[in-house]
């Protein structure tokens, strides 16, 4: 079994994601430890909070060189959830501009409501639109609603790196893909068969 390296950098609780991918066939790992990414065969960045507080703990806990080698030299497939998703984009406005680790072009922006009957944060069950054929979705019908707890998105600067949409606040990419490196905006752990399937086909890749 694939040995995958949850990072634990201070800002929410990891069981549900170990547990998720023990049920899917992996081995997880939560760690702080930089050092255990040497020896992961996946990588997860979960995590809700703010943005500039998330690349601190990340920088401070030696995360950041640690995640670059494993990730962009070494390779090893990658998947951003939520905030971990953001971390991946060049910058944030989220109080302030900070720089992020810049692997996908883009720019985390906050929410904007498109009608009025929309809210921020989002939070609750949407859906997701295909914008390809991709192996993160094998088995997953289009439409299918996953799990959403946030106020910003990735606004993405290529648009063959957007995977999948969703139709809030007109619209913001839910899944973002260049090479081996993966982000969805919803949380799979939340998701029940949905996102038990989307962890099973990362854990696949």
């Amino acid at each position: 079994m694939s040995k995958v390296a949850i990072i634990d950098y201070g800002l929410c609780n990891l069981d549900s994601m170990a547990r998720a991918v023990d049920i899917c066939g992996g081995t997880p790992c939560v760690t702080a430890e930089a050092s255990e990414l040497k020896s992961a065969d996946r990588i997860i960045l979960p995590g809700v909070g703010a943005f500039p507080n998330a690349m601190k703990n990340l920088q401070d806990a030696g995360m950041v060189a640690a995640l670059n080698e494993a990730v962009i030299e070494k390779g090893r497939p990658f998947l951003g959830v939520c905030l971990g998703m953001h971390l991946i984009a060049e910058r944030s406005v989220e109080h302030g501009k900070t720089e992020g680790l810049g692997w996908i072009k883009g720019n985390i922006k906050r929410l904007e409501p498109s009608e009025s009957t929309e809210r921020i944060p989002h939070v609750g069950w949407n859906e997701i639109d295909f914008e390809m054929p991709h192996p993160l979705l094998s088995g997953i019908e289009n439409r299918t609603d996953f799990y959403f707890v946030h106020s910003y998105h990735f606004q993405a600067k290529v648009s063959h790196h957007i995977v999948a949409t969703t139709p809030y606040c007109g619209e913001f990419a839910s899944i973002v893909q260049k090479d081996n490196i993966f982000g969805v905006q919803f949380h799979p752990e939340k998701s029940q068969k949905a996102g038990a399937r989307l962890l099973s086909n990362f854990l696949s890749l």
